[in-house]
């Protein structure tokens, strides 16, 4: 089964400092039938505006996992970190027992963009921690390049050394898929997908047929076939995808 949610029907929040598209209920969303898709309970994409962000806030019992797509990102928080994360960066943080932190954009005059995307942890209480990890473009270009992994080590060739660790069953890949070029994806029956297209334009094949994404699009898909995706535009589909429980 899969579900295509297009970039039109996201909730557009805009409060003039910050431009966010929610995919899930989020804020001032509510939208019961639309809280979450298994323990994935948001995935905000964010423009911040110069000298603008989030101030210091709490959160706990939450993994949070932040990609910034272009622009800078200064992150802050209870336990003494301070970090700039530059365009294709991903971090990652354990919220647990309790944490508070800070997004906010340090330039002047160039907005940051990023997604942020929230899972239930697989237990409670746990330690609160913090990651971040540049991904380069050769690492994604034409592949499934696995950024986050909530496994204890690699299980198998598909799980990168180097992947940051969250206290969840998932598994994030960024990739950069050039104009005609193909990918494959083995989903478990078991298993949710969540694809996520940043940029460019994808052709997604399963059991239940063709769908074509375009910037913005999501597609949430269950109990599927292999997928196989071809970036179908000028330019090289961008996208995040999610396996998850």
């Amino acid at each position: 089964m899969i579900k295509v949610v297009t970039s039109e029907e996201r909730h557009t929040s805009d409060r003039g400092w910050i431009h966010s598209e929610f995919s899930f209920s989020f804020a001032d969303y509510e939208d019961p039938s639309n809280a979450h898709f298994g323990c994935l309970l948001a995935h905000n994409d964010n423009i911040l505006m110069p000298q603008e962000g989030f101030k210091k806030h709490p959160h706990h019992d939450l993994e949070i996992v932040s990609y910034v797509i272009s622009g800078t990102l200064k992150h802050t928080d209870s336990m003494g970190t301070e970090q700039l994360l530059e365009a294709g960066t991903v971090q990652v943080m354990s919220a647990g027992t309790g944490v508070e932190h800070s997004e906010t954009n340090p330039a002047t005059d160039e907005p940051v963009r990023f997604l942020q995307m929230w899972f239930l942890p697989s237990q409670r209480m746990l330690k609160p921690s913090y990651a971040y990890r540049k991904i380069e473009e050769s690492a994604q270009l034409n592949r499934l390049c696995p950024v986050v992994s909530g496994a204890s080590g690699p299980s198998d060739e598909s799980i990168d050394d180097n992947s940051l660790r969250i206290a969840q069953d998932v598994t994030c890949y960024l990739s950069k898929l050039e104009s005609g070029k193909k990918l494959m994806f083995p989903q478990h029956e078991e298993r949710r997908t969540h694809l996520f297209l940043i940029n460019g334009h994808l052709e997604i094949q399963c059991s239940d047929g063709n769908f074509h994404l375009k910037p913005g699009d999501a597609a949430r898909i269950r109990k599927s076939c292999d997928l196989q995706m071809t970036s179908t535009g000028s330019e090289p589909a961008e996208f995040v995808l999610v396996d998850l429980p």
